[in-house]
């Protein structure tokens, strides 16, 4: 039976952090992670052999990760009890260790937590989701260009809905906010709210916003991106949303201003030739910027959002490329990085090795790169590029395609590391 305390291995290194957040990685170091529930012990054995062999043919043996398992959710639940979906224990080694990776994870019913995924994000502060959307060749996909999306969304994690402050309808708690709500309204001579209403509470600060969007401009001048798009829909929520668009452009003013330019300066500064050196900062109202994925995908690079609206596009932009099913994810903070599958757990397919690894193992593609292992990250890509191009693939993909052979989870993981040169 797993115990409740990890028990790290005896030769590996704890990751440090430099001042502005960026990883410290010795050649051997601790990587927690996390199977996950329903088929997440299936892609995890498929996609752990990956991370392993790119490592040991980028680097010759002089690099190592050396692995720790941590308990959440059902294995945890089962290994500890009913009341341990996500142990502190778990919460500890994520924070002490600074980088992990994670499988799909399941919050039952009834089992005190809204979402293991969101407790998570909270608890350790991971501030940005950070979802990249890139076509893999030979993926179906139902757009025409699906080679012209390469973009990369940073999503706000901890306010807008996922704050997760609401009221039910009806509820004392409700009623007692409606009627102050009411009593501000008919001061102002506004119609009033039913009284009956269900309340959420949409929170945005200042702070959080520009940590989210102070990121994802770093990372748009360190990945060579043209542009860095703020969508929010300020148009009608001006004070929450449109402050986000207010809060982000001051951000790319004040810590960037040298590298930086707005589309007014572009155009009336550089007659909209891009400057060397510069991105440019925009913004877009959410529903056009859903219109503008589609049309005109490759004139974006990386997005900066609020909680929903990032929601939103990421799953938007991800089927525009294929799904969910190839699709990357990350969760980071000042001092912490958690790596993830961005589907669900998919229970009815538990045990059978049958669905794709194919998000895992690109999850801990990011993964690789986030830790400045980046050739054993372009390992894996070519890798997997080239079992794809093989006509070799998982049910999900061999059911829209011809002329393929469909294998098994484990088998495409193999597949993959056969491909490594």
């Amino acid at each position: 039976m797993p115990q409740r305390k990890p028990d790290p291995p005896e030769t590996g290194n704890t990751i440090s952090w430099d001042p502005y957040g960026r990883p410290i990685v010795p050649d051997n170091p601790v990587i927690p992670f996390i199977e996950g529930d329903g088929t997440g012990p299936d892609i995890w054995r498929a996609a752990r052999p990956v991370f392993d062999t790119a490592v040991r043919k980028a680097y010759g043996g002089k690099k190592k990760i050396l692995w720790l398992e941590l308990l959440a959710g059902a294995k945890a639940q089962d290994a500890l009890g009913p009341d341990c979906l996500l142990p502190d224990e778990t919460l500890e080694a994520l924070a002490r260790y600074g980088i992990a990776i994670k499988g799909p994870l399941t919050t039952p019913v009834g089992g005190g937590f809204r979402s293991l995924n969101v407790t998570l994000r909270q608890r350790l502060d991971l501030y940005a989701c950070i979802r990249p959307v890139r076509y893999v060749p030979g993926i179906p996909a139902p757009v025409r260009h699906p080679e012209r999306v390469d973009l990369v969304i940073f999503r706000e994690n901890t306010e807008d809905v996922y704050a997760g402050v609401e009221w039910e309808a009806e509820s004392p708690a409700a009623r007692e906010i409606l009627e102050q709500i009411n009593a501000r309204l008919s001061s102002e001579g506004k119609p009033p709210l039913p009284i009956e209403s269900a309340v959420g509470i949409k929170p945005m600060s200042r702070r959080n916003t520009r940590r989210l969007v102070a990121r994802a401009i770093q990372y748009a001048l360190d990945h060579h991106y043209d542009s860095v798009t703020l969508v929010h829909k300020g148009n009608i929520m001006k004070y929450t949303e449109g402050a986000f668009r207010d809060w982000g452009y001051e951000t790319a003013r004040e810590l960037f201003g040298e590298r930086t330019l707005t589309e007014t300066e572009l155009f009336e500064g550089f007659g909209g030739r891009m400057p060397p050196g510069r991105i440019v900062i925009k913004d877009r109202i959410a529903d056009a910027m859903f219109q503008q994925l589609l049309l005109r995908p490759e004139e974006y690079g990386v997005l900066a959002t609020p909680n929903l609206n990032g929601d939103y596009l990421s799953d938007a932009a991800a089927a525009q490329v294929g799904g969910l099913g190839m699709a990357p994810g990350a969760n980071i903070g000042d001092r912490c990085a958690v790596f993830e599958a961005t589907h669900g757990s998919a229970p009815k397919y538990a045990g059978m090795d049958k669905v794709n690894p194919g998000s895992l193992i690109l999850s801990g593609v990011e993964m690789l790169r986030f830790m400045g292992w980046e050739e054993a990250g372009d390992l894996i890509v070519k890798a997997l590029q080239d079992t794809i191009a093989d006509g070799i693939v998982t049910y999900d993909l061999a059911r829209q395609m011809e002329n393929v052979k469909e294998v098994s989870c484990s088998a495409f993981g193999a597949a993959i590391q056969s491909r490594m040169r």
